[in-house]
């Protein structure tokens, strides 16, 4: 049975999307079976895989809503074991709508039944808010992944999602959990984000991911070629570090796998054969 996991923060900009699409790339590079949700109607894990949005006949608006099955609106990316449910602007009609339907908060839940057990992981992508669409992604899901700047407002960001986990704990979905917290765009050099780590761990035990994804071009960048990171720059600090999130979630040693040497090895080797 495939494990389910939303990556949310009501904060935007804090890189759930990245993750959801590098997270995704690398677990699929390891021969697990991943589905992605984009619930986000910025829909920006959908363009992450190079998708255009108004291709998608069906979308996450449509199963939501009940004008379609999820079987309808599975996309298989061009990258390795990863499929995508894609988003679309409807979404952002999609709350409004779904306050007079039946069963409003498991409506997410109740499609993925049909089709978890085909994947080893599932992710879903949230929008940048605690209404109707994050509220099914917490409720259909196991755990939660919350990617978190180092700042200190980012801290009250974080109170009120833990606050929001309790309510869905309590009244809808009593075994999730905190899959982990996740440090995005982060600067060692700054004073203030390892201030916010030491306090966020002391809050949270264990449940701080070790690895941080810093700033980084390639991750930036890759998003407008339609790519993850790793297939956009296999060799970047940005693929690093998101091949260590995904060890970190197989629960594998942080080792990362030994890359060919250059420059002047390589130099030396080729002049010497």
């Amino acid at each position: 049975m495939g494990k389910i996991i939303a990556v949310a923060n009501q904060k935007g900009g804090v890189g759930k999307s990245t993750t959801v699409v590098n997270l995704a790339a690398y677990l699929g590079s390891r021969n697990k079976k991943v589905l992605c949700i984009d619930t986000d109607p910025q829909g920006n894990a959908t363009t992450g895989f190079g998708i255009k949005k108004k291709s998608a006949e069906f979308t996450a608006y449509d199963i939501l809503t009940g004008k379609a099955r999820i079987q309808e609106a599975i996309i298989v990316t061009e990258f390795e074991n990863v499929s995508i449910v894609p988003a679309s602007e409807s979404l952002a009609g999609a709350e409004i709508e779904m306050i007079n339907l039946e069963n409003r908060v498991n409506r997410l839940k109740m499609q993925l039944l049909s089709v978890r057990n085909n994947y080893d992981y599932i992710f879903i992508d949230c929008p940048p808010a605690l209404g109707s669409l994050t509220i099914n992604a917490l409720v259909a899901a196991d755990s939660i992944i919350v990617p978190m700047l180092a700042e200190f407002y980012a801290l009250e960001g974080l109170s009120q999602l833990v606050n929001t986990i309790k309510i869905v704990k309590s009244n809808y979905n009593p075994s999730i959990s905190i899959e982990g917290i996740l440090f995005t765009m982060f600067d060692s050099r700054l004073n203030i984000a390892n201030d916010v780590v030491s306090e966020v761990e002391k809050y949270f035990p264990d449940k701080v991911f070790k690895t941080k994804i810093p700033r980084n071009v390639r991750i930036s960048e890759a998003p407008s070629h339609g790519k993850p990171v790793m297939y956009y720059d296999k060799s970047s600090k940005g693929t690093d570090s998101y091949t260590l999130l995904g060890l970190e979630i197989l629960g594998e040693p942080l080792v990362l796998p030994q890359k060919k040497r250059r420059g002047i090895f390589s130099a030396f080797k080729r002049n010497n054969e």
